[in-house]
């Protein structure tokens, strides 16, 4: 993928300096833990701990926020990012980049302004408006503040357990949670969550599917302006995005578990990943990109 003379955009947000809120209060607790329950006190100091978290748990609060919140000042990561980190930034602020530059003219002919959004760099675990999140999740897209969240680590991941490497594989993953920034702004968001509110647990799914599958053909779309207009593909690209696609369908993930249970799927198969995303690509419009009529 040619990217390296492409703009950076202005929209990062690199939190990987900073240690995540609720890890020192975690890693301190699974320390102490075995020290607790070799005493009769220690235990007793356990049971009270126990009822104080699930006590607040019914009052609607989550102490382990609180008390990482309270921690997040005195707690710094302090190892230097290295130049391999570092180029992967640069590379992350270049696709959004160019995200942007594909999304603002194709929401100006529509009459709208897109509002561009904010990408989160994190490492281990963040906290967003959507709630404190691991990087054992994944990239993901809150709507409630319009910012996407990675760690890096997770194209690490995408190469070594996954078997999908490639920058342009890398590239897909973010084009597809700005996917999902498009149908908050859009509202597909929103209806989608009110409408899984009246409906059985597997047919809610079947929308999540459904989103996803949309996601995944507005990140073909901005793969077929990308490369049209700022010729950004190179040899083996495509093939790239195709093979991420494939290697986070629902059905395969649940194969190297052991049970495949399509009734449980929430993102859609690797067929129809690959589908959605080529349809994106070829046809270069959103019109293509009806997956809720299907």
């Amino acid at each position: 993928m040619r990217w390296k003379d492409g703009r950076r955009s202005n929209n990062i947000e690199d939190l990987r300096s900073s240690s995540p809120m609720a890890m020192g209060g975690m890693s301190a607790l699974g320390r102490v833990l075995p020290l607790l329950l070799r005493t009769k006190i220690g235990r007793g100091i356990l049971l009270v701990g126990v009822i104080a978290y699930f006590g607040a748990k019914w009052l609607g609060i989550d102490l382990l926020q609180v008390v990482g919140g309270m921690q997040q000042p005195s707690q710094q990561n302090t190892q230097q990012l290295s130049p391999h980190d570092q180029e992967l930034a640069d590379f992350v602020s270049v696709v959004l980049a160019d995200t942007e530059d594909t999304w603002l003219p194709i929401f100006s002919s529509m009459g709208k302004t897109y509002q561009e959004p904010t990408l989160v760099l994190f490492r281990n675990a963040v906290n967003s408006a959507c709630g404190y999140a691991q990087s054992a999740m994944g990239p993901f897209y809150c709507p409630g503040d319009q910012k996407l969240y990675i760690d890096l680590a997770f194209y690490e991941d995408m190469k070594t357990q996954l078997g999908a490497p490639g920058d342009f594989a890398q590239a897909y993953v973010i084009a597809h949670e700005v996917g999902h920034h498009i149908q908050t702004l859009l509202g597909t968001s929103a209806k989608v969550h009110q409408a899984q509110q009246q409906l059985d647990k597997v047919s809610a799914n079947k929308l999540s599917v459904k989103q996803e599958l949309q996601a995944d053909c507005f990140a073909g779309v901005w793969a077929h302006h990308a490369d049209q207009q700022r010729n950004i593909i190179e040899v083996g690209d495509i093939e790239e995005a195709l093979n991420a696609a494939s290697a986070i369908g629902d059905d395969k993930l649940q194969q190297q578990s052991g049970t495949v249970r399509p009734e449980t799927f929430t993102h859609g198969t690797s067929k129809q990943r690959v589908e959605w995303f080529k349809r994106g690509m070829e046809a270069g419009t959103m019109d293509a990109c009806n997956t809720f009529a299907n």
